[in-house]
């Protein structure tokens, strides 16, 4: 049984080596610039703040800064995001980006509710189900305008 148990740790060990081989070294000078930042903000920072918001902040600032288009999702979020692209539900028919606050349509799909409602390319979208989109995050917006068909968005 011990002769296993090490032989075990051994395989262990050794698959942890190869995988760590074949990983990026992590910067570790970046790394510790992180973690001193990370212990000023928890010691000096006028209010509480709590760690794990740090953390995934910090998370969706580094991916969020590889282009406009990525974006960091936790497990609950992600888990809206499948079912936003199931099918499950619909949305209006527009593919959009985010302008000075503002939800600006880059095109309406032909044929959708946008389209056939007149909504344009440049457009910008100020209120959602009157509620005012200056500021509310991209995703926000995109599930204030997703719903079960037939429903309707203002």
């Amino acid at each position: 049984v011990s002769v296993g148990v090490v032989a075990g740790a051994l395989t262990t060990v050794s698959l942890q080596t190869v995988a760590r081989g074949a990983m990026t070294p992590l910067p570790l000078e970046e790394i510790q610039q992180l973690s001193a930042v990370f212990g000023l903000v928890k010691t000096d920072y006028v209010e509480p703040v709590d760690d794990k918001k740090l953390i995934t902040d910090a998370i969706s600032g580094m991916v969020a800064s590889l282009d406009p288009h990525s974006q960091y999702f936790d497990k609950k979020s992600f888990k809206e995001f499948r079912e936003g692209t199931s099918g499950r539900f619909v949305g209006v028919g527009i593919e959009i980006t985010q302008e000075d606050g503002l939800i600006k349509i880059v095109s309406p799909i032909e044929g959708s509710p946008a389209f056939r409602a007149g909504l344009k390319t440049n457009d910008l979208i100020t209120k959602i189900d009157e509620t005012a989109v200056k500021g509310l995050a991209l995703n926000d917006a995109v599930k204030r305008m997703r719903g079960e068909p037939n429903t309707k968005v203002t």
